[in-house]
């Protein structure tokens, strides 16, 4: 069985202007020990749907569909038991530690107070812990910095911070919701390579979301790239940058900076991504694509296996 299993998962919106599809119809598993990267542009709704399993969106949501976690079904469960569930089992890193940490209160605080209130723990014990993670995320003064509040540290050592929170206690996963992006290169490198040591000692699940495909080849195994709120392709790391099949996939490892070094031209997607109050009927990427014809027009791709590792929602997969 699947550490985490999700199907047919879909999240909207509510607004004056009509209904906003985030995620449609979305379905994947993680196994346990797992490292997946969910990648696309910013809008592709990676981050809802990882929300959406937390609990976390907004009042005017709607999630329909499942998401198991070790056969436990978290959507629709009562707030005090997903809270539980968020503060072992699961743990999220979020793009901006800045918003993310209480600027009320010193670092140990909000440290010792996930132990103490998730397991238990007595403040002694808590500190003790929570000193560890401070020390395992690298910081160079734990002690110091246990008595420090948020504003006092650095982009880099907040980031540090919110990692050491999201592995007191050992949670099973570790969602990390664009966790470098504004960091400068070096530091990006050294949270990518923390977030790989941490994994490869606890043996701890990790989902990295992000729209930087060459980031996630330092840590992740499998690779999940999403586009107007679906999937649109999975596959093994060596799949997605050797043989990716959709032009989605292509086009955006195309418009990284190692291709541009390669071919001395920076590629760009043409367009924009579509309205998600207004979606095309057919495939959502074949106003951007140049491959697209006349069925990618008036119907949507279904996600269909290539390999036994890797599916593609192209009518055009093969040729591809």
């Amino acid at each position: 069985m699947n550490f985490l299993d999700v199907r047919h998962l879909s999240v909207s919106f509510t607004q004056e202007q009509g209904s906003v599809q985030a995620v449609r119809d979305v379905s994947f598993s993680i196994d346990e020990g797992e490292t997946l990267a969910v990648v696309g542009e910013s809008g592709a709704g990676k981050s809802q749907v990882f929300h959406a399993l937390l609990g976390l969106q907004a009042k005017n949501a709607r999630v329909a569909g499942s998401a198991k976690l070790a056969g436990q079904e978290l959507i629709g469960l009562p707030a005090t038991q997903l809270n539980q569930y968020r503060g072992n089992a699961l743990r999220i890193i979020f793009q901006d530690p800045m918003t993310a940490l209480n600027p009320y209160l010193k670092i140990g605080v909000q440290l010792t107070e996930i132990l103490q209130v998730h397991q238990g723990a007595s403040y002694q014990q808590a500190r003790t812990q929570a000193l560890q993670a401070l020390q395992e995320v690298k910081l160079p003064n734990p002690e110091w910095n246990f008595q420090q509040y948020p504003h006092e540290l650095s982009g880099g050592m907040r980031q540090r911070v919110m990692i050491a929170m999201a592995i007191l206690g050992h949670p099973r996963l570790i969602i990390a919701d664009e966790p470098t992006t504004a960091l400068d290169v070096t530091v990006q490198s050294d949270i990518i390579s923390l977030l790989k040591k941490i994994h490869q000692q606890h043996g701890t699940s990790m989902v990295l979301i992000t729209h930087d495909i060459p980031l996630v080849a330092g840590l992740c195994e499998r690779i999940m790239m999403m586009y107007a709120g679906k999937i649109v392709e999975t596959g093994t790391l060596q799949e997605i940058h050797q043989q990716a099949r959709h032009p989605y996939t292509r086009a955006l490892l195309q418009a990284t900076p190692a291709n541009q070094r390669n071919s001395g031209k920076l590629v760009s997607i043409a367009g924009q991504p579509p309205d998600p109050r207004q979606l095309p009927t057919g495939c959502a990427f074949a106003p951007r694509c140049e491959k697209a014809r006349r069925q990618c027009q008036t119907a949507q791709p279904e996600l269909t296996a290539v390999s036994d590792t890797q599916q593609v929602a192209c009518f055009f997969a093969e040729e591809n």
